[in-house]
């Protein structure tokens, strides 16, 4: 037989029908299944996190761009409803530039860690550091407390919800510290209402679920099929990128390499030591969680390996939302999916992937598989 006949053979069997499912990877596929992402766990630190009024408030302060330093940054310069809440750019810009790529906010409000880093451990006192970064609002706590006081509508919204404005004139450190938690909170109410929607792979596990094959031809190709036992075999990708939101909410180091000339990034090994110290945080004395049950604090992970890990990100919606990793140093998922491929030594700590072997064929499959992950733009610029 010719290496040509064999070569022929090897392609023709490539091409094939992909086999069917076996039961144990339909339990893993329906595993990743929005229809099976559990309801939104409550927030016992914002007694107003499923308030609508806060909500609404948190919608109007969310878009407000007299809430910065030079009235032009609000929460939506950087994160855009059309780029899936993220901007685009390598690394946020807003008054100045921040240190890493802006995250997506679709479905955060699942996630007991805010940041690449983790340095916040709640949505509304994640929404609070943008405020007073330099790089981003560029603003403080008063020009925050200010602008809702003078403003008729939010003021009577912010007094519905949590009583009296202190009069910031006369108002002592700890009263314009709660004032400012608690806008906080409310544009946290906003975003927890930012959730995933269904996707093009979400209709394609009903499918199988249901053992419509005719359903399940429409719904994907036999690339994107071949991709998918990929992602949940070979590729294990599902060490981390697991549940339905494709995420397990830890830290990792991958290697990814920093910029020429940028100092490496020790991630989470610095955001934990913040998180700690933060205000805000759960223990802070603006939690509303009297008891203050703390968990995750309580519980966190530390160690060595965290030197360079970073926050495992959602792969829920990629479509638009390049370039990639926490300082966008990879400009396209076929480059994402390269990296882990290769799985170089770690600038700074260790990376805990391993090289995949996988064929440039068998990536063009993850990769197309990943793109059915996507939902529709229109589904989130409902939330806007």
């Amino acid at each position: 037989m010719t290496v040509g006949v064999v070569l022929a053979a090897i392609w023709f069997l490539r091409d094939i029908a992909p086999a069917p499912w076996s039961d144990a990877e339909i339990a893993l596929m329906q595993s990743l299944w929005l229809e099976n992402l559990p309801d939104l766990p409550p927030d016992p630190s914002n007694a107003v996190a499923d308030d609508p009024r806060a909500a609404a408030l948190g919608h109007r302060l969310f878009l407000d761009a007299r809430l910065s330093a030079n009235g032009a940054v609000s929460c939506a310069t950087c994160h855009q409803p059309a780029r899936r809440f993220t901007d685009g750019l390598l690394k946020g810009q807003a008054i100045g530039q921040s240190k890493r790529n802006t995250p997506s906010i679709v479905g955060t409000a699942y996630s007991p860690w805010l940041y690449w880093d983790g340095r916040r451990d709640s949505l509304w006192a994640q929404a609070l550091s943008p405020l007073e970064d330099p790089a981003e609002h560029g603003g403080d706590r008063h020009l925050v407390l200010n602008v809702v006081a003078a403003d008729d509508h939010y003021k009577a919204a912010y007094e519905q919800l949590f009583g009296e404005l202190p009069d910031l004139s006369v108002a002592n450190a700890r009263a314009v510290d709660s004032a400012f938690a608690n806008i906080g909170k409310a544009i946290a109410a906003f975003e927890r209402s930012i959730l995933p929607t269904t996707t093009r792979f979400d209709h394609y596990v009903a499918a199988v679920v249901a053992g419509d094959a005719d359903r399940q031809q429409a719904q994907f190709s036999d690339d994107e099929v071949r991709g998918l036992r990929l992602f949940m075999d070979e590729a294990n990708y599902m060490q981390c990128h697991n549940e339905p939101l494709f995420t397990n909410n830890e830290f990792h180091n991958t290697g990814v390499l920093s910029a020429v000339g940028e100092v490496p990034d020790i991630g989470r090994a610095a955001g934990l030591v913040q998180v700690m110290q933060d205000p805000f945080n759960c223990r802070g004395k603006f939690s509303d969680d009297s008891p203050h049950r703390c968990a995750e604090l309580d519980f966190a992970r530390s160690g060595p390996e965290l030197v360079g890990a970073v926050r495992t990100p959602s792969l829920r919606n990629l479509d638009g939302t390049a370039p990639f990793m926490h300082k966008g140093q990879l400009a396209s998922l076929a480059a994402v999916l390269e990296h882990y491929n290769e799985a170089p030594d770690a600038m700074i700590g260790h990376n805990e992937a391993e090289p995949l072997g996988l064929s440039r064929r068998e990536l063009r499959q993850l990769e197309a598989f990943l793109d059915t992950l996507a939902a529709p733009f229109s589904a989130y610029d409902d939330n806007m």
